[in-house]
């Protein structure tokens, strides 16, 4: 799961978006209608700014060139959320403004007990083989 520490952030989705995203944040604000995505930025003063990008397809680079044009928001950091992985759109995302994308399989917990048996066995591992080396030299 991808955790994003923040303060302030605004999420522009639809009403039936399903992930739960930022449940640690102090303030968090859901919209869904583009003509408040603004209204909001200037209300809230958000740290972070999700869009999704199924949601707002068909605005999205209006939106990111006008956030990128405005010194306003020099310090607003901008995530966007896509259902699939397209190498050109997402090139065009990040050159637009935006700091991370984010996929449906990010969201998925990791088995914290095979990672963390591996990461174990590596490190004893790689402890193991260098006084190994330093023993036969």
């Amino acid at each position: 799961m991808i955790r994003i520490r923040s303060k302030n952030v605004l999420l522009v989705a639809p009403d039936n978006f399903s992930v739960e995203l930022l449940p640690n944040n102090k303030q968090f604000r859901h919209i869904s209608a583009t003509g408040n995505i603004f209204p909001s930025i200037h209300e809230q003063k958000p740290n972070v700014v999700i869009f999704d990008y199924d949601h707002l397809s068909t605005d999205i680079e209006k939106i990111l060139r006008r956030i990128q044009s405005n010194t306003a928001y020099n310090k607003i950091k901008i995530c966007c959320y896509k259902q699939k992985e397209h190498t050109k759109v997402d090139a065009l995302l990040k050159v637009l403004g935006v700091d991370q994308i984010f996929y449906p399989h990010d969201f998925k917990q990791p088995q914290k007990g095979k990672n963390m048996v591996a990461a174990v066995t590596n490190v004893f591992d790689a402890t193991v083989m260098s006084l190994l080396a330093k023993a036969s030299n």
